[in-house]
């Protein structure tokens, strides 16, 4: 019996953190022609190709992001994600925003949002972010609404999930937000109402 409530526990907590997140901010997040107006929208990187292009799931939040300033729901895009000395994710992301006939000047690029963590806060310490729509696929967005929202920014979700990705992918994003959820929360809780220490 000891083993089984050890089991439980742990279920608990793996399981737990996820759907808390999901139900709290299932309801802030919103398909594009549903978004409300905010100043910015904070675009989260995800990876790029061998040859330097987005990602699928990169080009859907670059291109949900132009959409929306298309639209005239955001004045501007920050760009957020990893950069080394072969490539950077945020300059691709504004490359392909700029084709799509976003100006140079309405877009800030973050090459040090390396985790979730790290965008929310630097948009609001470094950008001076206090308002923004995040764009993200719809598996991430709660876990970012709620990171986000701990370092002082009021922020509303936008599903970029504009392309049939593959079950595998999708299987493994799932997953892979039961622990990153647990880890949000935490650091959610820790950090609530404190964002210069979430600063780079």
């Amino acid at each position: 019996m000891r083993w089984v409530a050890i089991g439980l526990v742990v279920l608990v907590i793996g399981v737990a953190p996820k759907w808390i997140l999901g139900w709290q901010f299932g309801r802030r997040i919103h398909s594009p022609a549903q978004a409300p107006s905010r100043p910015v929208a904070i675009v989260f990187g995800a990876g790029l190709r061998r040859d330097g292009s987005p990602t699928t799931v990169l080009a859907d939040r670059v291109d949900t992001a132009v959409a929306l300033y298309r639209s005239g729901k955001v004045e501007r895009l920050l760009l957020s994600g990893s950069a080394n000395d072969r490539a950077s994710e945020p300059e691709a992301m504004a490359a392909r925003a700029i084709e799509a006939g976003v100006p140079r000047d309405a877009i800030l690029v973050d090459p040090s949002g390396v985790r979730t963590l790290e965008t929310c806060s630097r948009a609001r310490s470094m950008y001076g972010v206090r308002s923004a729509l995040l764009v993200s696929q719809r598996f991430h967005l709660p876990r970012a609404l709620a990171l986000c929202e701990a370092t002082g920014i009021d922020a509303e979700g936008v599903a970029a999930d504009r392309s049939s990705y593959g079950t595998r992918a999708r299987r493994f994003w799932e997953l892979r937000e039961y622990p990153a959820s647990l880890v949000a929360v935490i650091e959610a809780l820790l950090f609530r109402g404190r964002p210069a220490a979430w600063s780079a």
